[in-house]
C-alpha cells in the first residue's frame, strides 16, 4: 500500500479479520513481526496496551463498515489535531522560557548602563518594551505560561519582568492605550532598581528584618527614583511608577501614603502586580493559589476590588505553577491558564513521579480535584514536576 494511501485506524475500531502494521520498531512490541493478522481478542488487548494512537491498517477495510470509516477518518483527523496541539504548546512553552529568559538578560544589561551610560539604558529598556508589547500582542488572546530563570530567589530583574507581564495582562483586559502600556511595562521593568542601592545583607536576609533594616528597604522607591530622574530621560509616569509602586488605596502604602484617585490607575496596577508577585517568592507561600488568597484575606481595601477582580480573571482558579491533584489521583503542576478554568495544561505524573507529560485536561474526562501543598508531593514527584522551581510568568500565545 502507498504511503499516500494508508489509514491510520483508531485502536477503538480494531477486530478480528483485520490485519494491521504497528508505528513502532520491532524492538518495541512483543509480536514477531510490525505486521499482524488479528485472529484472537487477545491480540487486540495487546495492542491497545502498548500505548500507540493508532495502528496502520493493511487489509479487512471490508469488514468496517460506511459508517464506521467515517467515525474511523473522524476520530483519525481528531488525533492528528491533538497531536498538533500537543506539539504547538510544547513550542509555545518553550518559546515563552526563551522569550522570558532573553528579556531579563536584556534588562540586566539596562541595569548595567543606568549609570555609566543612561541613554544607552534607556535605549535598551525602551527596546524590551517594544519586544514584550509585541509578544503579548502578537495574538488575539494571550495566556500566561510558567516560566522561570532557574533561580531560588527572584533578581529585581526577573522580578521585574514577570510583573511587567502581569501588569500588561492586566493593561489589556482594561483595554488601556499603547501609551499605557508602554509607561506600566517601563515602570514595572525598573521598578525595584532602588534595590541595588540597598545593602545585600539586608536585601538578601532571610530572617525578619529588624526596624532600622525595614526602614531602609522602604527607602528603594526613592533611590530608584532619583537614579531615573536624573537622567532626565524618562516621563513623569514612569518615574510615578518606581516612586509609588508600594502604595496602597487606603493610604497606608509608602513612601507618601497616598490614597485612592491620588495613585494614577497605572501605578495601581503595577502595585498590585508586584504585591502579587512577591507574595510567590515569601517562604510560606509560594503557591500562586495561596497568592491570590493572601490578597483577599490581608490586602482587603488595599487595592481596587475592580482591578483584583481583573487579576483573578487572567489568572484563572488555578493560575501557572499551581500543584494539583487530579480526578484520576494524578497529581501534576499548571503550566498554562486556558479558557476552561477546571481544566488547564499540566505536566503530570504519577504520585510516586513516574510518567511524567503534558497533559491537555480539557481532551480528557479529568478534572482538577485540589491544590496540593509542595510538602504533600513524594520526592519523586517534586522532581519530576520541578515543583521547588521559582515560579514567574510569561506571554503564551497557543490557545486552549
Amino acid at each position: 500500500m502507498a504511503k499516500a494511501e494508508q489509514i491510520h485506524l483508531p485502536l477503538s475500531k480494531l477486530q478480528i479479520g483485520l490485519t494491521v502494521k504497528l508505528p513502532l520498531s520491532w524492538k518495541n512490541h512483543p509480536f514477531l513481526f510490525n505486521r499482524v493478522e488479528i485472529k484472537q481478542e487477545a491480540q487486540i488487548e495487546l495492542i491497545k496496551s502498548l500505548g500507540v494512537p493508532y495502528v496502520i491498517l493493511l487489509s479487512g477495510q471490508e469488514l468496517l463498515a460506511e459508517e464506521v470509516k467515517e467515525v474511523v477518518e473522524q476520530e483519525v483527523k481528531q488525533v492528528v489535531k491533538e497531536v498538533d496541539l500537543k506539539a504547538l504548546v510544547r513550542k509555545s512553552l518553550r518559546l515563552s522560557q526563551q522569550r522570558f529568559v532573553q528579556c531579563v538578560s536584556a534588562s540586566r544589561t539596562a541595569f548595567s548602563k543606568v549609570g555609566s551610560d543612561p541613554e544607552g539604558a534607556y535605549r535598551s529598556s525602551v527596546t524590551l518594551v517594544e519586544e514584550m508589547l509585541d509578544h503579548m500582542l502578537e495574538i488575539d488572546t494571550p495566556f500566561l505560561a510558567l516560566v522561570s530563570a532557574g533561580e531560588s530567589d527572584a533578581s529585581v530583574t526577573q522580578h521585574g519582568i514577570s510583573v511587567a507581564v502581569v501588569a500588561l495582562m492586566i493593561a489589556k483586559a482594561m483595554d488601556m492605550s499603547k501609551s499605557d502600556m508602554r509607561d506600566i511595562a517601563l515602570g514595572c521593568l525598573y521598578h525595584d532598581i532602588g534595590k541595588l542601592r540597598v545593602p545585600d545583607i539586608i536585601r538578601r536576609k532571610k530572617g525578619p528584618l529588624n526596624e532600622h533594616e525595614t526602614n531602609f528597604l522602604k527607602k528603594h522607591p526613592n533611590f530608584g527614583y532619583d537614579m531615573l530622574n536624573k537622567s532626565g530621560l524618562y516621563n513623569q509616569t514612569v518615574l510615578n511608577i518606581v516612586l509609588h509602586h508600594h502604595e496602597f488605596i487606603d493610604g497606608t502604602g509608602y513612601p507618601d501614603g497616598l490614597k485612592g484617585n491620588k495613585i494614577p490607575m497605572v501605578t495601581q496596577i503595577v502595585s498590585l502586580a508586584n504585591d502579587y508577585d512577591r507574595q510567590l517568592w515569601t517562604e510560606n507561600i509560594r503557591s500562586p493559589q495561596v497568592a491570590l488568597g493572601y490578597l483577599f484575606k490581608n490586602r482587603a481595601g488595599k487595592h481596587s476590588e475592580a482591578l483584583i477582580a481583573v487579576l483573578v480573571k487572567i489568572l484563572g482558579i488555578y493560575p501557572p505553577g499551581t500543584l494539583v491533584e487530579l480526578s484520576d489521583q494524578s497529581v501534576g503542576k499548571v503550566m498554562m491558564t486556558t479558557k476552561e478554568v477546571k481544566q488547564p495544561q499540566v505536566w503530570a505524573c504519577n504520585p510516586d513521579g513516574s510518567e511524567a507529560s503534558l497533559r491537555f485536561l480539557t481532551k480528557e474526562k479529568v478534572f482538577v480535584e485540589k491544590v496540593l501543598k509542595l510538602e504533600e508531593l513524594s520526592a519523586g514527584a517534586m522532581k519530576a514536576l520541578q515543583a521547588d522551581m521559582g515560579i514567574s510568568f510569561y506571554f503564551s500565545g497557543v490557545p486552549s
